[in-house]
């Protein structure tokens, strides 16, 4: 009998979880995507998130509904705080504080309750914002947190958080989904996009995003809202 390699997989409908998606399903584990809706300032990228997870082969796919607007402190769940245009110095206030840090602790929850040892997330510190959740060193110290936490490491199960690009340049993740397949015209990366899950072109995103596909000589299928 062969057993089912069974993973959660943290899905936001853009360009990176779309690609870590393929990645995982390529290995041969058993997928459950999963997404937050969490307060943030456009819907579209739970619209794509459900999209990416349908076509990209996940088993099941799950919202879990927090608020983390009720505590504020980032442009991507307070309206009053504007999202900057792109080449903000420091970590930018699109930055949302401990969001990793708590989708992470849920996807381990959801990965003990499947019987899953692993945990895919696309976080990447190449081409990234300068988020602080999104570095080699939070991730080591979260697995190891899970890897004392929980009934399943108890029970001898070792919990493994898997972070396939990490080290990968944005041109180089594009490159990646478009040999895996991956339809980026489903994925919505854009701090602002519009209810179409059109992208804004001017925030930090978005131009991360043009310039990976620039770069990766890959055909860019982003949608832009008209001026």
């Amino acid at each position: 009998m062969v057993l089912v390699k069974k993973a959660v997989v943290l899905v936001s409908g853009g360009l990176d979880s779309a690609t870590v998606l393929a990645q995982a399903v390529a290995a041969g584990y058993e997928c459950y995507a999963l997404a937050f809706d969490y307060g943030q300032r456009h819907r579209a990228e739970l619209v794509a998130a459900k999209r990416v997870a349908e076509t990209g082969g996940a088993t099941e796919f799950k919202i879990i509904n927090l608020d983390l607007s009720s505590i504020g402190g980032s442009a991507l769940t307070d309206m009053n705080i504007a999202v900057p245009d792109a080449g903000a110095i420091g970590i930018p206030v699109t930055y949302v504080p401990a969001r990793n840090t708590v989708f992470l602790s849920i996807a381990l929850g959801w990965a003990e309750v499947l019987n899953a040892d692993d945990i895919f997330i696309g976080v990447n510190a190449v081409d990234y914002s300068g988020y602080p959740d999104c570095r080699p060193a939070f991730i080591e110290a979260f697995e190891t947190l899970a890897n004392v936490a929980t009934k399943a490491s108890v029970d001898g199960h070792g919990m493994h958080i898997h972070t396939p690009l990490m080290k990968l340049s944005k041109a180089d993740i594009v490159k990646l989904g478009a040999s895996l397949g991956v339809d980026y015209a489903q994925t919505v990366s854009c701090y602002s996009a519009n209810d179409k899950g059109e992208a804004c072109g001017r925030c930090d995103s978005c131009y991360l995003r043009r310039e990976g596909f620039e770069q990766a000589g890959v055909i860019d299928p982003t949608r832009y809202s008209k001026p």
